[in-house]
């Protein structure tokens, strides 16, 4: 069971933390064994508002935050250890004060920092793990941490600008799909009604909207069925390895969105693969670990197979530039690094380049979207006024 205890240290200072131990008095010992005292041992109570998803995970910012003050502790002359502990203790987010804790047990039985941290996939990523351990390897821990944490940030920062860029548009959409939805459940039926008692003849527009408000009111509970049999069948089919093929080949050639697409992804992999080599990682090891950050089937596939041929003695220049998802200058770049022996710089510079891309599409997107958004609601709320005032119109001309 989980357990927060409270204990003094040999120099009276107060330690606290979380622990797992199948008893209060297994806690205590277990406390003892670590020169701890125990003051405080209590359970911890579950709380149903800290299981929901979004309030209990740990976030980016935790990470982030994680790591830069890791690595100014270390910087400074602290231990691990006791940089750890101090971290513990300023942690704000209490999934991430567990994680901390467990960490600290591994540390303190002799693990490394590498291992203690791979038991928390859902936390640190792979690569992250990956980085750890070859700044351990090499004795930069703290200015790998260093460098990890700035790439985290930007890796944030790209994110954010994303999906800000996708947000009005979703959010309008969703509005527009809202309205229409109660216009046609509520008020074009009370409509219908009022063209029967009049015997008004219907255009056609009129009667498009009037057969689509029968068919929703009526037979919603159908159309819902079919609309969650053919959700649940879409996501079944999306994961599936031809599906993943499909949908990701078509978001890489929406027009303006794929393009967006296209730079974000390559602006991750040449900042991910330009860390992972900086950090001493092997050239193959750091491709096949960037592939599964792309998010796109095509990319990983084709970063795998950029690995493969580097297994065969092909510099990894040569063997993008038979790939046509790696721009020019992308290839350029890596091909100018290997002959000097700065890869990892020079995929930074290209990781810079992408993102100043990103957010020039972004701002394009951004503002080519606000007058496309209007007209397509224009369109639509004149065809819904002319649906439902046509009939009334041609009934007050024959009176007149």
């Amino acid at each position: 069971m989980r357990l927060r205890y409270k204990a003094s240290t040999k120099n009276g200072k107060l330690s606290q933390g979380l622990l797992d131990a199948k008893s209060i008095e297994e806690a205590a010992g277990y406390l003892r064994s670590k020169e701890l005292l125990p003051i405080q041992i209590s359970k911890v109570e579950s709380q149903f508002f800290s299981k929901l998803p979004f309030l209990s995970s740990v976030k980016t910012t935790d990470i982030i935050v994680f790591t830069r003050q890791l690595s100014s502790m270390l910087s400074s002359g602290l231990t691990l250890m006791r940089s750890l502990e101090i971290l513990k203790d300023q942690m704000q987010n209490e999934k991430m004060t567990e994680v901390v804790d467990t960490v600290i047990n591994d540390v303190s039985e002799g693990k490394t920092l590498g291992d203690a941290i791979s038991k928390h996939p859902t936390v640190f990523s792979q690569i992250y793990v990956s980085i750890i351990k070859a700044g351990e390897t090499s004795g930069l821990l703290d200015k790998v941490l260093l460098r990890l944490a700035d790439n985290l940030e930007k890796q944030s920062k790209l994110k954010t600008t994303v999906k800000g860029a996708l947000m009005y548009p979703v959010i309008v959409i969703i509005l527009m799909f809202v309205v229409m939805g109660v216009m046609m459940i509520f008020v074009i039926p009370q409509l219908t009604v009022l063209y029967e008692n009049l015997n008004v003849p219907l255009p056609l527009p009129t009667q498009i909207v009037v057969g689509i408000s029968t068919i929703l009111s009526t037979f919603w509970p159908v159309v819902l069925g079919i609309g969650a049999v053919g959700f649940i069948a879409f996501r079944k089919w999306s994961k599936t390895v031809g599906g993943r093929l499909i949908i990701d080949d078509i978001l890489l050639k929406l027009p303006v969105f794929g393009k967006l697409i296209r730079q974000t992804i390559l602006a991750e992999f040449s900042r991910t693969f330009g860390l992972l080599i900086g950090t001493g990682t092997l050239v193959v090891e750091a491709l096949n670990e960037t592939a599964d950050t792309t998010g796109n089937v095509h990319y990983r596939n084709a970063i795998l197979g950029i690995g493969k041929q580097v297994e065969k003695g092909i510099t990894v220049g040569t063997a993008m530039s038979t790939s046509q998802l790696f721009p020019p200058l992308l290839i350029q770049l890596v091909k100018v690094g290997e002959q000097t022996g700065k890869i990892d710089e020079t995929l930074q510079k290209a990781s810079e380049y992408f993102e100043r891309e990103v957010d020039q599409t972004v701002r394009t997107l951004t503002t080519a979207m606000e007058p496309f958004i209007m007209v397509v609601l224009g369109i639509g709320v004149a065809f819904l006024i002319i649906s439902v005032i046509t009939p009334i119109y041609s009934l007050i001309s024959s009176i007149q």
